[in-house]
C-alpha cells in the first residue's frame, strides 16, 4: 500500500492579543496508507479540533504553525496561501466532515445551493443544470428523499438528514482523504448507526479511500478504525491497532480513559467506570516533564521533570518510558 498522508513533528500554537503563545498541538507525527482508517480520541480540549485545522493546512489567525510538515501525496500543505489551499486542496485532496451539521450549513440557503456553490468553485464552466444532476445522483446514494432534502433549508431537516447532507457535500469531489471531526456528536444512537453506515458505504464505493475519524468515544473506534491514536494535552501519547489500544492500553492516560468509559462490549460491560481525577495542564504555561504526571496513578518523581518522547513498545508507539 502507498503512503498517502504524512504528518511530521507538527506543532501548532495560538497567538493571543498580548503576544503570548498557547501551544495547542505539540510534536505530532504519523503516516497513513491508502485505505487506512485512523481513529483519534481524547477528552475535550486535548487538541483534536486544532489538529484537524493543521492537517488541512488551515492556518487562520490566531492559529499558526510552529514547526513540522503535513504532506498529502507527497505535496506539502505548509506555507501556502488560504486561497491556494481552498482551490487546490480542500474538497479535492482532503475534505472534512465537520462537527455539528446545523452550524456547518448556511441557514438561509437551500441544501442544493450550498452544495452547488462547492462544486462551482472547483469545477469551472459546469452549468447549474449539470451540477444539480450530479447532486441528485450523489444524494440518491444516501437513502433520503433526494428532491425534498435538496430543496429544503437546514432548519427543515432532521438532525440525521442534516448530517448526511453535510457528508454528501463534503465528499462531492471524491477527495483522496476525509477527516471526520466527531461526525456522530449530539446524535441519538440510532442516527449514529445510520451515519456510520453511510460513511462505510462511501468507502466501499470508493468515493474516498482513506479517513481520519475523530471522537471522544474510544470504544466506538474499535468498530470503526484500523489504528487508534490517543491525544492528551496536545500530544499523541499512544498509537497502535484498535484491538491493542482498546483491550491492552499501555499509556497510563489510555488506561484511565478506557476505565472512565461505559461500554456495551461483553468483555467490559461488568466493569464500573472510574473518573480521572484532576484536570489537564494549562497549555498557556511552560510544561516540564510528562503532561499527564499530575493525574497519573503510577507517577514517579522523575516524571515531573523529564519530558517524555515517543517510544516503540512492541508494535505500538507510547509516550511513556515506563510503558513496558
Amino acid at each position: 500500500m502507498s503512503v498517502i498522508f504524512e504528518v511530521e513533528n507538527l506543532s501548532l500554537h495560538y497567538l493571543t492579543r498580548f503576544g503570548n503563545k498557547i501551544h495547542a498541538v505539540n510534536d505530532v507525527s504519523f503516516t497513513m496508507e491508502q485505505g487506512e482508517i485512523l481513529g483519534i480520541a481524547g477528552e475535550s480540549g486535548c487538541g483534536k479540533s486544532t489538529l484537524v485545522n493543521g492537517l488541512m493546512g488551515l492556518f487562520i489567525p490566531p492559529l499558526h504553525p510552529t514547526s513540522g510538515d503535513v504532506r498529502v501525496g507527497g505535496e506539502s500543505l505548509m506555507n501556502r496561501s488560504p486561497k491556494d489551499i481552498r482551490q487546490n486542496v480542500l474538497s479535492r485532496k482532503v475534505s472534512m466532515i465537520p462537527q455539528g451539521a446545523f452550524n456547518a450549513l448556511n441557514p438561509v440557503r437551500k441544501v442544493k445551493d450550498i452544495a452547488a456553490d462547492v462544486m462551482a468553485a472547483h469545477m469551472k464552466g459546469m452549468d447549474r443544470k449539470h451540477i444539480y444532476e450530479r447532486l441528485k445522483e450523489r444524494f440518491d446514494l444516501f437513502g433520503m428523499e433526494t428532491d425534498k432534502v435538496l430543496n429544503s433549508y437546514p432548519i427543515q431537516l432532521t438532525a440525521g438528514e442534516r448530517q448526511r447532507s453535510v457528508i454528501g457535500i463534503s465528499t462531492l469531489l471524491n477527495p483522496q482523504m476525509v477527516i471526520a471531526d466527531e461526525p456522530t456528536s449530539a446524535l441519538d444512537v440510532t442516527t449514529q448507526k445510520v451515519v456510520i453506515k453511510l460513511i462505510f458505504e462511501l468507502l466501499e464505493k470508493k468515493i474516498f479511500s482513506t479517513m481520519i475519524f475523530i471522537t471522544h468515544e474510544l470504544p466506538l473506534l474499535r468498530h470503526v478504525a484500523d489504528n487508534i491514536a490517543i491525544m492528551y494535552a496536545g500530544q499523541i501519547v499512544e498509537k497502535g491497532t484498535a484491538e491493542q489500544v482498546v483491550f491492552d492500553p499501555r499509556h497510563p492516560y489510555t488506561k484511565a480513559l478506557m476505565g472512565a468509559m461505559l461500554s456495551a462490549d461483553a468483555e467490559q460491560k461488568t466493569r464500573k467506570p472510574t473518573a480521572i481525577e484532576g484536570a489537564p495542564p494549562n497549555l498557556a504555561k511552560p510544561i516540564s516533564g510528562c503532561r499527564f504526571a499530575e493525574r497519573c496513578p503510577s507517577v514517579k518523581p522523575e516524571c515531573k521533570n523529564r519530558e517524555q518522547v515517543i517510544r516503540i513498545v512492541g508494535e505500538r508507539q507510547v509516550r511513556c518510558e515506563y510503558a513496558e
